[in-house]
């Protein structure tokens, strides 16, 4: 594991942390039943054998 030689200040601490940023999921339209739905792409699968259930 890498360790640090020193100790990094609060400053470049915060800046280093800022840049690593969430991203909205990819999502693409699937049509089960009559009804479209937007569901990630490695789910749309499951999602049209039945193997998961829409919920709302």
């Amino acid at each position: 594991m890498a360790v640090p030689k020193r100790k990094l200040s609060r400053s470049n601490t915060r800046h280093r942390r800022a840049q690593w940023k969430a991203t909205a999921p990819q999502l693409v339209p699937v049509t089960i039943d009559g009804s479209t739905y937007r569901v990630p792409p490695h789910l749309v699968r499951a999602y049209q054998r039945g193997l998961l259930r829409f919920e709302g």
